[in-house]
């Protein structure tokens, strides 16, 4: 009984980390992924060597000013990683310029800071 009890009680404990939202292969409206991170929605975009984040909010898909956050992504194809610092760029986007093009197949990891101080981390396949 008090193994069962312990079980029960883990999973209490772990649901609120599966509550996450993720998007997935989800689109957003400039056509790349969407995840949840921090309270918000981010879009990758990828374009050659540059990495651009859009930001959204996650009840009415409006854009958000991104005035005050910071960020940046892990870039890991195959053997090669490169991190990518992300400054505000336009109104609602992050930016920034890889040494290389962003190939099919590697992985993104976006870490990023809210103007509210809100903080996470999401996760891409290109």
């Amino acid at each position: 009984m008090k193994f069962a009890s312990i079980i029960i009680l883990s999973l209490f404990w772990a649901a609120p980390s599966f509550a996450q939202h993720s998007h997935g292969s989800e689109k957003g409206p400039n056509g790349g992924q969407m995840e949840d991170v921090a309270g918000i929605d981010a879009e990758l975009v990828t374009s050659g060597n540059r990495v651009t984040i859009n930001v959204f909010d996650p009840k009415n898909s409006k854009p958000i000013a991104t005035k005050g956050y910071s960020g940046a992504v892990l870039i890991v194809n195959g053997t090669v990683r490169e991190t990518v610092p992300l400054t505000v760029s336009g109104e609602n986007s992050l930016q920034g310029e890889a040494k290389t093009a962003i190939a099919p197949g590697a992985t993104v990891t976006l870490t990023i800071k809210t103007a509210d101080g809100k903080s996470g981390q999401a996760k891409y396949k290109k």
